[in-house]
């Protein structure tokens, strides 16, 4: 485990580019997220050989360098090094990106990652906090009419309740518009007064804006309509700021802007949002509904490879508008027993059978950090990659624990990754059972990805292979194309 962080962080940023080339940085559970301004200026082969680097994703522009569990001490280590707010260094203009659909995928998954990802924790926080009253009042402690009861539900759904806000504040950074002014249209959306007018509007009254109709929508619990609202109103400022003169600025420029956007969110973008946020959570429960306990299976067999690409964080908006509806989840949060289980047990065998003792002590840290926290990032990059035959084991082990969670119709009441420690979101209250299946199939995912490894075997990593690769055998490494995955040297 990486210890100097300031060293780490020096490394980093002179391998991306140096302080100059990066636009903006933010960082999730495990990656620095870089936005830069020229990619060419980064050094893709010797970045992932920095010891402490587990992996780095190249998308770009968009460099994402996987640290680990400890990932904010090597952020806060390079925010000293950037001082980004103030950065008015010239650049090379990055050239302009032909619109075709995978770019558009690109961007959009981009936009949805990058904005949800800050959220995690205070989603995560407040579902656990959730969790704790729920537990309380299953074990007796506390009554169901308890204002200690009422205060810790507030407390938890706070966060669910006021997403949309939290939403377009997030969204304002990732777009770059005014986020005081985004902030403040997304409100509008949750405001007591036009609330009650949604619940008329649902009951058949007829409601409209200056003769335009207005279609009943609850917004609180939604992510859709504040994001595609915030990049919409992006385009709204500038336009603004192009019309208004400079005397008006002040006042007659934010007054248009919340005129323009308000109700274009109201009338169009709000009701499309929700359209769009319930076709996508129709499309995946549909799936669960025709498959079963097969569409868990499959899922957290591929769990492994979604998070490797990134791809998991699309499914965060239907998990959480899942829950905050339902209040509970049963086909993308019980796939990931397996999947993140899976690959604490696959560590903990390649721990137990290495001869090499760095990877030994990474396999170790990586598995405990998969088991107890959930984090598999870890896991994935600095071991399960590098020895290709455990993460087969890993996805069969996802495969089995996750077609018996189906069976068992287990469901998560939190988006907390799975995890020893967050086992309690599984547990229904209506149903004891419940404890031992989750408790169960946490036990099956750790022996059966262990076995399995041990079955399957490994090229073990001769000692000298480990830690910072030397420069001779950093010039044999491939050059790594657009959006190929570094790993640390892979076994020869």
């Amino acid at each position: 485990m990486v210890k100097d962080y300031q060293t780490l962080a020096q490394s980093v940023v002179k391998l991306v580019g140096g302080k100059e080339n990066i636009s903006a940085l933010t960082h999730c559970m495990t990656r620095l997220r870089f936005v830069l301004h020229s990619q060419d200026r980064v050094d893709v082969r010797r970045l992932k050989s920095v010891q402490g680097v587990m992996g780095v994703v190249d998308n770009g522009d968009k460099i994402q360098v996987i640290v680990g569990n400890e990932v904010s001490y090597a952020y806060k280590e390079i925010m000293a090094i950037c001082d980004l707010s103030c950065s008015t260094t010239t650049h090379t203009p990055t050239k302009k990106e032909k619109l075709t659909v995978k770019a558009i995928g690109a961007k959009m998954l981009d936009a949805l990652v990058g904005t949800m990802s800050p959220l995690i924790p205070a989603i995560i926080g407040g579902s656990m906090v959730k969790l704790l009253a729920m537990v309380l009042q299953m074990t007796g402690w506390v009554e169901p009419n308890d204002p200690t009861l009422i205060i810790l539900k507030a407390i938890g759904d706070g966060a669910f309740f006021f997403l949309p806000v939290m939403v377009a504040a997030s969204a304002s950074i990732k777009f770059k518009t005014n986020m005081s002014l985004s902030i403040a249209i997304a409100g509008v959306l949750i405001h007591p007064n036009f609330m009650e007018l949604m619940k008329l509007a649902a009951q058949g009254q007829h409601v409209d804006f200056f003769g335009i109709p207005i279609t009943s929508v609850k917004y609180t619990y939604t992510v859709i309509p504040a994001l595609v609202m915030t990049w919409v109103l992006s385009y709204i400022e500038n336009w603004v700021d192009k019309i208004t003169p400079a005397v008006t600025k002040n006042f007659l420029k934010p007054m248009l802007i919340v005129l323009f956007a308000a109700p274009i969110a109201i009338v169009i973008i709000g009701p499309f949002g929700i359209w769009v946020g319930t076709a996508i959570s129709s499309l995946v429960y549909t799936i669960h509904g025709t498959l079963g306990w097969l569409s868990v299976a499959i899922m957290g067999a591929l769990w492994p490879l979604l998070v490797l690409t990134g791809m998991h964080r699309v499914f965060t908006p239907t998990i959480i508008q899942t829950i905050a509806e339902t209040g509970r989840e049963g086909m993308v949060m019980p796939s990931e027993i397996g999947a993140n289980l899976g690959m604490g047990g696959a560590c903990l065998a390649v721990a137990y059978k290495t001869k090499n003792s760095a990877l030994k002590q990474t396999s170790l840290a990586a598995g405990a950090s998969a088991i107890f926290a959930g984090i598999s990032e870890p896991a994935l990059y600095g071991v399960l990659v590098r020895l290709k035959r455990p993460l087969i084991a890993t996805m069969i082990t996802g495969f089995v624990v996750g077609a018996l969670a189906g069976m068992g119709g287990l469901a998560s009441h939190s988006m907390a990754a799975p995890s020893l420690f967050t086992s309690v979101q599984f547990f229904d209250v209506n149903d004891p059972m419940s404890i031992v299946w989750v408790f169960g199939l946490i036990a099956l995912a750790i022996v059966l990805s262990f076995v399995l490894t041990l079955i399957l075997g490994f090229e073990d990593i001769p000692e000298d292979q480990t830690g910072e690769a030397s420069t001779a055998n950093d010039e044999k490494k491939p050059v790594l194309s657009k959006g190929e995955i570094a790993t640390a040297p892979a076994t020869t």
